[in-house]
């Protein structure tokens, strides 16, 4: 096989980083193999040609990495070719501390495991000192001096010494490589093999052993590979534009990857000025990788350039200024890579100091002279013990009232997260929660709500005082959980408002992106049509499973906060305005029925972007228990809500923070400006391995079903209509999550375990974890949920293939053992799927929608919301609440009797309430209660029953008994239009 058979046959793919690791381990093997041969024989035909393949395949991709590159690729070709086995392992031993991880982590480069290794690396890093030592001896005595003359002034630089330690000056080059992180530049211009060389050698001459930071240079010809390198290639960490790239790639792309290509790559470029097609490019790398940095190289008028490109470049450089250069990449990874607070708490431990305050484990003086719990320390090591104290000063800080290192902290996270402002939160994301509504909600204003949102928020609400008008999600009966819930039900809430005359009254909607079970809204959309029928209209949108989402092209703009800049940008575009005005001439005089049936702009002049967002950081990304962050984007912040928000702040964050915690967060950001979109690619590419297993094994198909976007999203919120979009490649996930409504998280994972006959409760525990040790978080009756995370290894995924195997093996085996008996015991498969209807086994109830508050707790006879707080403290007065059995209260209403809610009753996970205060209590409630495997269930008493009022709630206001029930005018042509 030659090279341009393989370009021929293979093309470049939009994912690289698992299969570019599986060609080179391949190699490896395979010239290994082949050398075995004995004399006088011919090698393995059938293992040449995969070798070739192998190559075909880096041949397509190698391109966009500096190592080990495209003439490492041609000389193993030739040597296959010409069956010099031998001179091509040699070629990979030399090769193998450059070659990619394997796992699921970033690509990095480990210590050798071997003598021979190590062997390969010490010459490897001597030739390469050899090298850069040459470089410099070619260089003239006065750029030497005006080397270190720049060095002299980057000293004086803040955030250039900024990074890990490393050796000093004296130290050996190889030492001090392998201490420190490396990174890949990407330079984008149509260069020479000698051009190129050229420009490497010029960077690698600037390099000291000082250096925090050591990189390599990749070369790219065109704009078109340029992104290509950014998707493929997550060690990127800045780009350098040179004028002379072209656009179009002469790479075998492969057909996702063209098509992708063409949603960012405009046909005019070809024939824009070299300027044009500089800003463009700078700006669809921003679009995608917004952590990076970007340079601009030019060779004349830079003067003249600086002042316009300034929001689009780092820095403008002529094309002599390599040092500066040099130090700007490092400076600007170090800015990334600081961690202020981490640091603070670091050096702290490292100080000695006398504790006479609380807090006895400080410095372990409690437990390292102990004889009792000794073990400790032994367990949680020295540090974190050093690291704990109750200090703010000492370059500590201070959470209630940061002006130090934790300001920065939160700083710089406001700047990874594409927030205007950011703060820590220790104690959870349903503090960060409670946080929020506080200081927004005052009583009585009406808070829009999903009913299955988090009970953060509905205790929020009680702490508030606010009107509670719940939302529902469209129901997935069939599995036993909700979706999300419906734009048009929305606005046909807002408008139901407006017609009252009470749009004044609510203040702020609440949902949940993504839900548990993966479901992701349109933010942008959303608050673009809520906007336009309440311009001032406060959304939080509950992120605690979907932190890691800005890290992804693709994923970050369904993020709240990405969607509140986009919005910004348009209501800042002239065309914008104009847009409205047309749409306003034509909704004028029109009733609520084409107000719900047209996409709503709303008034660029009138609307006020008032965004929140709130993310448990360590759900999906690296930072201890119970850290989280809000986010903020509020145009009105400093001016209606700075002070509310801080004493909300101060009201439910402890005087006593955990260090450990907020600097975890800390970390967890760093992680997310380096390395997050790798980590969050490589986390996406996971699921859909298992969800391929799953449906292709045939005895896994046979037992369990990945369900997709057709079974947990209605066709009418489907426009693009893909089952697993993902699995189609990232063109058809960029278009899905364009287009869609709603659509699902690729890394969540919901199994359809109906026909094993077991219950989800069961599975979880007895199956997977005491029998396995696989952990899971939220099951349904006949659902388990899995979700893979920046930690998932492609080893843990193998080994949950393996396990699901093994149970359905089992359940097969015990199939045939029954099969004549006539038997049915767990393990034994349901019925097969018929005409799209299962089995009775697993089936549940139909899920209740909120039924209504009762009529003394209810704002208005118009609208449903209703007064959560004055019925949560109507249960702490003496005599007015009781307990009932569910089949008292079944009895009773079944006689009639209208039973009230005394109490939350909420099944954990997934955490939402199915009964609230002041709700109406009835039988599908009953009914879906009774079918709940789940085993924690919180404000249900297992032995005396439900809370409920006293007596039937025959008094009140004399509003009308159940409007709740009746879809209102709004509402009915809403779902009509679904």
């Amino acid at each position: 096989m030659n090279n341009q058979a393989a370009n021929r046959e293979i093309g470049t793919p939009s994912s690289a980083w698992r299969s570019r690791s599986d060609a080179w381990e391949f190699l490896g093997y395979a010239f290994k193999q082949l050398t075995k041969a004995r004399p006088g024989t011919s090698p393995d035909s059938g293992l040449k040609a995969q070798a070739g393949q192998a190559l075909g395949l880096l041949q397509a991709i190698e391109l966009y990495w500096s190592t080990p590159g495209l003439d490492a690729v041609a000389r193993l070709q030739a040597a296959l070719e010409s069956g010099e086995y031998r001179s091509g392992l040699e070629l990979l031993q030399e090769l193998s501390h450059l070659l990619p991880a394997g796992g699921a982590g970033p690509e990095h480069r480990s210590e050798p495991r071997s003598e021979q290794h190590r062997s390969d690396q010490r010459r490897s890093d001597q030739r390469r000192s050899d090298q850069r030592r040459s470089d410099q001896r070619r260089s003239d005595q006065r750029r030497s001096e005006q080397r270190r003359c720049d060095q002299r002034r980057c000293d004086q630089r803040p955030g250039v010494g900024s990074g890990p330690e490393v050796a000093d000056e004296d130290a050996g080059e190889g030492q001090a490589a392998a201490e420190r992180p490396r990174f890949e530049v990407l330079v984008v211009d149509e260069l020479t093999e000698e051009e190129a060389e050229g420009l490497k050698a010029d960077m690698a001459a600037q390099r000291r052993p000082s250096d925090a930071f050591a990189y390599e240079v990749t070369v790219v010809p065109s704009y078109e590979d340029a992104l290509v390198a950014l998707l493929l290639n997550p060690a990127i960490q800045a780009c350098i534009l040179r004028p002379g790239f072209t656009i179009g790639s002469s790479q075998p792309l492969g057909r996702d990857l063209r098509k992708y290509l063409a949603a960012h790559v405009t046909p005019g470029l070809a024939g824009a000025r070299p300027l044009g097609r500089i800003l463009s490019l700078a700006e669809q790398i921003t679009g995608l990788r917004p952590e990076l940095d970007v340079y601009l190289v030019a060779g004349v008028s830079i003067e003249n350039l600086a002042g316009s490109l300034t929001k689009r470049f780092r820095r403008i450089f002529r094309r002599q200024d390599h040092l500066d250069l040099h130090l700007s990449l490092l400076s600007g990874v170090a800015e990334r890579y600081r961690t202020p607070f981490f640091t603070a708490l670091q050096e702290y431990s490292r100080r000695p100091a006398s504790v006479f305050h609380a807090l006895p484990i400080s410095r372990g003086g409690s437990v390292g002279n102990s004889p009792w719990i000794r073990d400790m320390a032994d367990f949680y090591g020295m540090n974190l013990l050093l690291a704990e104290t109750s200090a703010t000063s000492g370059g500590l800080d201070s959470l209630l009232d940061p002006h130090g290192s934790i300001k920065e902290a939160q700083d710089l996270a406001a700047r990874a997260f594409g927030a205007q402002k950011t703060f820590f939160v220790t104690n959870g994301t349903s503090t960060a929660n409670k946080i929020v509504h506080q200081s927004i909600l005052a009583p009585g204003d009406v808070v829009l709500v999903d009913r299955n949102c988090h009970k953060s928020h509905h205790y929020a609400f009680v702490l508030a005082g606010a009107q509670v008008s719940y939302l529902d999600a469209y129901p997935l009966d069939r599995y036993a959980f909700y979706g999300a819930v419906p734009l048009a039900s929305i606005k046909a809430r807002l408008l139901e408002y407006r017609r009252a005359g009470r749009l004044d009254e609510v203040k702020m909607i609440t949902l949940t992106n993504c839900t548990f079970d993966g479901i992701v809204y349109d933010v942008e959309r959303v608050m673009e049509e809520c906007l336009a029928i309440k311009p001032d209209l406060v959304f939080l949108w509950d992120e605690a499973w979907f932190a890691f989402a800005r890290s992804h092209p693709v994923y970050r703009r369904r993020t709240a906060m990405a969607a509140a800049r986009n919005l910004e940008a348009s209501f800042a575009d002239k065309s914008y305005a104009d847009r409205y005005t047309k749409q306003a001439e034509t909704l004028q005089a029109a009733d609520d029925e084409l107000w719900l049936k047209t996409r709503l702009i709303p008034d660029p002049r009138k609307v006020r972007l008032r965004v929140y967002a709130t993310q448990s950081t360590h759900k999906t990304l690296t930072s201890l228990r119970q850290g989280s962050m809000i986010h903020v984007f509020d145009q009105d912040f400093g001016e209606l809500n700075q002070e509310a928000f801080r004493e909300a702040y101060m009201t439910h964050t402890s005087t006593s923070p955990n260090y450990q915690i907020l600097a975890s967060l800390d970390i967890g950001r760093r992680q997310v400006e380096l390395e997050g979109f790798g980590l969050v690619q490589r986390q996406a590419d996971l699921a859909t391995t298992v969800a391929q297993a799953v449906a292709r094994h045939p005895l896994l198909k046979k037992y369990f079903r990945v369900l997709t976007s057709r079974e947990l999203i209605a066709a009418p919120f489907r426009e693009t209509g893909t089952a697993m979009p993902l699995r189609d490649g990232l063109a058809a996930l960029a278009e899905a999550w364009e287009h869609d409504e709603f659509v699902v998280d690729p890394s969540r994972l919901t199994l359809d375990i109906s026909r094993t006959g077991i219950d989800g409760d069961t599975f979880r525990h007895r199956y997977l974890a005491d029998e396995h040790g696989i952990q899971v978080n939220k099951t349904s009756r006949n659902t388990v949920l899995f979700m893979t995370n920046i930690g998932t290894s492609r080893s843990a995924v193998a080994y949950l293939i393996e396990v699901l195997v093994k149970l359905a093996e089992s359940f097969e085996e015990e199939r045939q053992s029954n099969r004549f008996n006539g038997k049915k015991q767990p393990g034994q498969p349901a019925e097969a799927f018929d005409g799209g209807r299962q089995a009775d086994v697993g089936s549940t109830p139909p899920l209740p929608d909120f039924s209504r508050f009762a009529d003394r707790f209810r704002g208005s006879h118009q609208n449903t919301d209703g007064d959560i707080r004055a019925a949560y403290f109507e249960s702490y007065k003496a005599g007015t609440k009781e307990y009932l059995s569910a089949e008292e209260l079944t009895a009773r209403i079944a006689a009639g009797e209208e039973v009230v809610s005394a109490g939350f009753v909420t099944p954990y996970p997934p955490g939402f309430p199915i009964l609230v205060p002041g709700q109406v209590i009835t039988r599908q409630t009953l009914e879906f209660m009774a079918a709940l495997d789940t085993r924690e269930i919180h404000g249900f008493d297992q032995g005396r029953g439900y809370r409920v009022f006293v007596g039937a709630s025959t008094s009140g206001t004399g509003l009308i008994p159940n409007p709740a029930q009746e879809e209102t005018e709004s509402e009915a042509v809403a779902y009509s239009t679904i």
